[in-house]
């Protein structure tokens, strides 16, 4: 089930990120931000639980942030228009190739790729054979306009990219 879930997260990241600031200039979290600390789950950026979308965007206004709001599919908002005080789930989703991460639009430039295919080419056994590839996200739940739950997740395609092959 939660590979299934990562899955269409991976997924809508993709299709999300197509469709938002072309031509921007892009920051990337790095590996170590997904980093929570164990015993408060609070971010390296000083994000914790029960804190508002003031102290949130101060440290994640840069980075593409996709929202679900009441339970509904994940997509790209601007930071201005993500409703905080409703029932909310926000995820600051990153590709790792290699252990760095990548920007969408121009991996799929430099690889010859439309970005649909971008999770069947990441996926790829022979792909995986030479990189090492790792999608990670961080997850903010919000009540109120407050965050009530904060998780890191992510998934290793070296080791889970089995489950992606078509069925």
């Amino acid at each position: 089930m939660a590979k299934k879930i990562i899955s269409i997260l991976g997924l809508s990241l993709i299709l999300s990120l197509s469709v938002c600031a072309c031509g921007e200039e892009k920051s990337f979290l790095s590996a170590t931000d997904y980093e929570l600390d164990a015993e408060t789950a609070q971010t390296i950026r000083g994000v914790n639980i029960g804190d508002d979308s003031e102290t949130f965007l101060a440290a994640y206004r840069d980075y593409d942030i996709l929202s679900s709001i009441n339970g509904g599919d994940y997509r790209f908002l601007p930071v201005e228009e993500i409703p905080f005080t409703s029932e909310l789930t926000t995820i600051l989703p990153s590709f790792f190739v290699d252990g760095s991460a990548i920007d969408l639009d121009s991996f799929c430039e430099d690889n010859g790729i439309e970005k649909e295919a971008l999770l069947s080419f990441l996926t790829d056994e022979s792909y995986l054979e030479m990189h090492t590839v790792l999608y990670q996200y961080l997850v903010f739940t919000w009540e109120n306009g407050k965050i009530t739950d904060i998780r890191s997740e992510s998934m290793d395609y070296n080791r889970d990219g089995s489950y992606y092959e078509a069925n």
